[in-house]
């Protein structure tokens, strides 16, 4: 069945409504109510320290991050759609704290790829774009999306580059504890640095030290990196 005429059927179901239903824009746009929650840790990265509704949100190279960016707001209880990316951990994004009981799967959005991604954002509160289904965004579909996102108050996360992307965030400085130079020891964690930046309110880049994984696998604010006993390895 196809993503539109099943998402037809299931807001069918008596009580199931779409994201677009259950949010009302609001005068104030500034307000909490416009900001879907993400972790305290990356909240200095994202304007407004959330995910804005109505924007798009580019993750350059990290699927992890992508994944962190969905926990709160699932735990939270907004919904989330995958779109694109058939390899997805499952274990690996529960780990890092998504509630898989609010995510839906579309491992190939298939030739009809407007119509998908427009069910899409009509029927859940943040919809993440795989790396294949983003590097063939073409402009027209970036600026047809970003209409749709504003008048539905969904988010899109592109796991990727992205036309016309309001922020784009990218990890770099990989960099593992808990092993010594020669590598004896146990993998604790990882240091990276997190770089935003963007339009608007994001326009100035910001960077971050985070743990990603930190202790008990779960993400953290790093250190200052002067500070790190590490072992720098690649990617």
């Amino acid at each position: 069945m196809a993503v539109p005429e099943a998402l037809a059927e299931f807001t069918a179901i008596a009580g199931v409504r779409t994201a677009s239903q259950l949010h009302r824009p609001s005068p104030d746009t500034t307000g909490p109510a416009q900001t879907l929650p993400v972790l305290p840790a990356l909240g200095v990265l994202l304007p407004g320290s959330g995910l804005r509704r109505g924007s798009t949100v580019s993750v350059l190279g990290s699927t992890s991050l992508v994944l962190v960016l969905l926990a709160e707001a699932t735990q939270a209880g907004s919904w989330a759609a995958v779109a694109g990316m058939p390899d997805l951990g499952l274990v690996a994004a529960a780990e890092l704290g998504v509630d898989l009981d609010r995510i839906a799967l579309v491992p190939d959005p298939g030739a009809e790829l407007v119509a998908v991604l427009s069910a899409l954002v009509d029927g859940f509160d943040l919809v993440v774009l795989g790396p294949t289904v983003c590097r063939g965004a073409q402009p027209q579909l970036a600026r047809r999306l970003a209409g749709r996102l504003r008048t539905r108050g969904a988010v899109l996360l592109a796991a990727g580059p992205w036309p016309g992307a309001d922020v784009e965030l990218c990890l770099s400085g990989h960099t593992w504890r808990g092993t010594t130079a020669d590598g004896h020891g146990y993998l604790q964690g990882c240091d990276v640095v997190a770089t935003s930046r963007g339009r608007g309110a994001a326009t100035r880049p910001h960077s971050i030290p985070l743990q990603l994984p930190g202790a008990g696998g779960v993400v953290a604010a790093g250190e200052p990196l002067a500070r790190r006993p590490l072992v720098e390895v690649a990617g």
